[in-house]
């Protein structure tokens, strides 16, 4: 069967405005996919600020914590060295005044020490 001029033109016409739609919706479909592109971007960025923001935060609160911990330990320390030259120099004290108080004793006590020691490092 063959077509009809009038039938040939109403095709046509049918093809071109089939094509003009199909042209206006793949318009339109890659404009989403521009926006859609777009606010993903937007959506990333944001994120990646706030992540930033938050490891930010932690190393500021981990820096201080270490700070905290090496300031009581320094303290500590300190608080110890002190307890130590303390301790040595009541020992000193008692040292000295023993000696004054027992010369001989302590004369005695430091030979027998001695005499140990000589012997231990003979072996």
């Amino acid at each position: 069967m063959s077509m009809t001029s009038g039938e040939t033109e109403t095709r046509d016409w049918t093809d071109k405005a089939t094509k003009e739609r199909l042209e206006k919706d793949v318009a339109t479909v890659k404009s989403d996919i521009a926006a859609l592109t777009e606010q993903i971007n937007d959506a990333l960025n944001t994120f990646a600020k706030s992540a930033r923001k938050q490891a930010q935060r932690g190393y500021t609160q981990a820096r201080a914590q270490v700070d905290s911990a090496m300031g009581e330990m320094s303290e500590r320390g300190g608080e110890m060295m002190d307890a130590a030259q303390d301790a040595a120099y009541s020992i000193e004290e008692r040292l000295e005044e023993s000696m004054a108080r027992r010369p001989l004793a302590t004369v005695g006590l430091a030979l027998g020490i001695g005499f140990l020691i000589g012997i231990a490092w003979r072996r």
